[in-house]
């Protein structure tokens, strides 16, 4: 398959779990999808193709950048939106445990 007609991803990856901040969000990376199937080299017997491409992984400060670089080199190219954001934690307090009224049972 030819550079021209490679198929490339847009996405921006969801944070890891641990990662709580809120600093270093919303980078996007553009990735190749994989042009030939893996197969299973009989003498070492791990997978591996001979696209190159699908090894590549581009980082980029904004969807803009990415999608500029995909247009200037004549990239087809999907995006996938950003994961919507997590709802923010209401901090609780270790007196909310003994609280008179509380609804749920204490279980110690």
């Amino acid at each position: 398959m030819s550079r021209n007609t490679a198929i490339a991803r847009i996405y921006s990856p969801a944070r890891s779990a641990m990662q709580s901040g809120k600093r270093r969000g919303g980078g996007w990376i553009l990735t190749f999808a994989p042009a030939e199937a893996r197969k299973l080299d009989p003498l070492t017997g791990w997978f591996g193709s001979g696209d190159t491409q699908a090894q590549l992984r581009l980082s980029f400060s904004s969807r803009e950048a990415a999608e500029a670089y995909a247009k200037a080199n004549g990239l087809v190219y999907e995006v996938e939106d950003a994961p919507a954001p997590q709802r923010e934690i209401k901090p609780k307090s270790y007196a909310e445990n003994f609280r008179y009224g509380r609804a749920e049972n204490w279980t110690h």
